[in-house]
């Protein structure tokens, strides 16, 4: 979010777990539309395959975040 105050296109990652307590975080530091990428719970259990997977699927959300029109 501080990227983004400072004018430089950003998002932040999440695990399913946590994405109501990373909408709250955005509400309540005034950017309710920040994106953030969602990937698996947990991550601390996960395999390097598992890994390279989220890290894959979260740069795909972030893309379409990124480029968006």
């Amino acid at each position: 979010m501080t990227a983004e105050r400072l004018g430089v296109p950003a998002f932040s990652v999440m695990t399913t777990r946590f994405v109501s307590a990373a909408e709250m975080m955005g509400r309540v530091l005034g950017m309710p539309d920040h994106p953030f990428a969602t990937i698996g719970h947990p991550v601390s259990s996960a395999t390097d395959d598992d890994l390279r997977a989220m890290a894959a699927a979260a740069i795909d959300q972030g893309r379409r975040f990124l480029l968006r029109p």
